[in-house]
């Protein structure tokens, strides 16, 4: 069954907004506070009124800063959006920080452990093997 077209809509929104605002953030926020961030996603209401972006970090230690220069340019971000996308109401913009990429890169460094670890167990085993 093909979905509603409401949400069809707000999909194209959705992708349309995350990618304008990587590029706002990119090429004309100036703010250093921001430094380098990527956009990992973003989330519309059903309305279209209200705007959860997601986004990460390497400077983790640094999140206050960047979440204070997020704010402070959410309205030029905002008036950007405005000029570049054509919608009806432009949407409030909330930031939230996304650590999911720190945690996969958390899960990695376990797995790698776990993995050497057994190899180093395997080794053991094939040299009582050998006895």
């Amino acid at each position: 069954m093909p979905r509603p077209r409401l949400h069809h809509r707000k999909d194209r929104v959705q992708e349309e907004i995350k990618r304008e605002i990587a590029s706002i953030l990119q090429r004309d926020v100036k703010d250093p506070r921001i430094g380098f961030i990527s956009i990992t996603d973003v989330e519309i209401s059903n309305d279209l009124t209200f705007l959860k972006v997601y986004y990460s970090t390497l400077d983790e230690d640094k999140l206050e800063d960047i979440q204070k220069g997020l704010i402070k340019a959410t309205g030029y971000i905002r008036s950007e959006i405005g000029k570049r996308i054509r919608l009806r109401v432009i949407p409030e913009l909330s930031w939230k920080y996304d650590s999911s990429l720190k945690r996969g890169a958390h899960m990695d460094q376990l797995l790698e452990e776990v993995l050497k670890k057994g190899e180093d167990g395997d080794e053991s085993s094939h040299k009582n093997d050998d006895k």
